[in-house]
């Protein structure tokens, strides 16, 4: 999971089609939940950019960028964020150009990170330069197909019918917020408001409830959420009864609840309640309308898909080295990757004896969250030896 909170943001610019044409649709890679696309920065890409509903400016998180197509700096800034670390260093440009498919913006505000913090190209096993959000979405009327992995936007004006069910959404510091309803046997069925972050992998992040940190239900597990712009966050992950989003109900949904302190601590808005991400989102067909304040949702191919946690412990990050190496980064204590001897760092070479290099990083981690009791054989290379671990999957939540 990453999340972003920013004050970067500047009205006014927008992405513009050039001559008569009014609408565009580009295909999109989807990894983690997560959608890539290719953005041109000053005439020069394409850069794999996540399209991100929870940013505002165009956030750069590689900073080679800055030489290899001579990006123009105008000052540092520090910039505040989720996480138990401090304020990080960043630049700001509002000298970027900026194009997907045949759209395009001058002066985009940009914050580029003196150092890339998250780790996205390790954590998608693709590489990843940065993350595109409000000036994107709120230039076009934006068409997010899930199913078949297609990105459609139009001007407001091209008119034409919208299929789905209207969901308002209310815009603040230039990002969406909806309400749903959630259930949990702890507090029953409430209404809460939330940001729709589809740049977030997870399903929902549960932060605050009347100024207190949530309820965390009593069998959820220790996990690692992921990474904010202020570091680390951790906390739990449970299950909720049902997730209400109009007339749609998802059932056994998975929740994280971050400490209190690295995250809700330090979300400005008061009233709001959590973070719905991508574990969601992705099992509808998505069109946001920002000048008319909606989103319209409809049921996509993944709907009934189960919402499954990773059930071997193992949290796991490619690294390129003239080809891509596969290594642990974190084990989850009392796992059964723990349990069989799997130690951080450790290199995975084959997964049931089939060569890594046969996997992409998006199918490990489906893999290791395929099945309860699944047998997994990891071939792993420690210390120069070559070591055998093996464990049945285990659904902990």
């Amino acid at each position: 999971m990453i999340q972003i909170c920013t004050v970067l943001t500047t009205k006014g610019q927008q992405f513009h089609f050039k001559g008569d044409k009014n609408k565009d649709a580009i295909s999109f890679t989807l990894v983690k939940n997560l959608i890539i696309v290719p953005l041109y920065i000053n005439n020069k890409g394409p850069f794999n950019f996540i399209l991100d509903t929870g940013v505002g400016p165009l956030i750069i998180t590689d900073p080679t960028l800055i030489d290899s197509i001579g990006i123009k700096i105008s000052r540092s800034i520090k910039i505040s964020g989720l996480g138990k670390g401090n304020e990080i260093d960043a630049y700001v440009s509002n000298d970027i150009a900026a194009q997907l498919g045949k759209a395009s913006i001058n002066n985009i505000p940009t914050a580029i990170l003196k150092k890339d913090i998250f780790g996205l190209s390790n954590y998608l096993g693709m590489k990843i330069y940065g993350l595109l959000g409000y000036y994107f979405f709120n230039s076009f009327v934006v068409e997010i197909k899930y199913t078949s992995k297609r990105l459609l936007f139009k001007n407001p004006s091209a008119g034409g019918k919208i299929k789905g069910e209207r969901i308002p959404i209310e815009l603040i510091g230039n990002k969406p917020y909806i309400n749903i309803n959630i259930e949990s046997p702890s507090y029953g069925e409430i209404s809460i408001k939330t940001l729709v972050d589809n740049g977030a992998s997870h399903a929902i992040s549960l932060e605050r409830l009347n100024e207190k940190p949530f309820p965390v239900p009593s069998n959820a597990i220790k996990a690692n959420l992921g990474v904010g712009m202020s570091g680390p966050i951790d906390g739990s992950i449970g299950r909720l009864t049902s997730l209400k989003i109009g007339s749609f109900k998802l059932k056994n949904v998975l929740a994280s609840y971050p400490i209190y302190d690295d995250v809700a601590a330090k979300v400005f808005l008061r009233d709001r309640n959590g973070n719905l991400g991508a574990d969601v989102l992705s099992r509808f067909n998505i069109v946001f309308d920002y000048e008319d304040k909606s989103m319209y949702i409809r049921k996509g191919s993944q709907f009934n898909r189960p919402f499954e946690h990773d059930m071997s412990g193992l949290e796991v990050y490619a690294q390129e080295n003239k080809s891509l190496h596969y290594y642990v980064s974190r084990i989850e204590p009392g796992s059964p990757a723990e349990i069989a001897g799997v130690m951080v760092d450790d290199e995975i070479v084959s997964i049931n004896f089939v060569p890594v290099a046969n996997y992409k990083l998006n199918e490990i981690n489906t893999l290791f969250k395929s099945a309860d009791g699944k047998n997994i054989i990891l071939t792993i290379y420690r210390n120069n030896e070559l070591i055998i671990r093996v464990f049945k999957l285990k659904q902990r939540i």
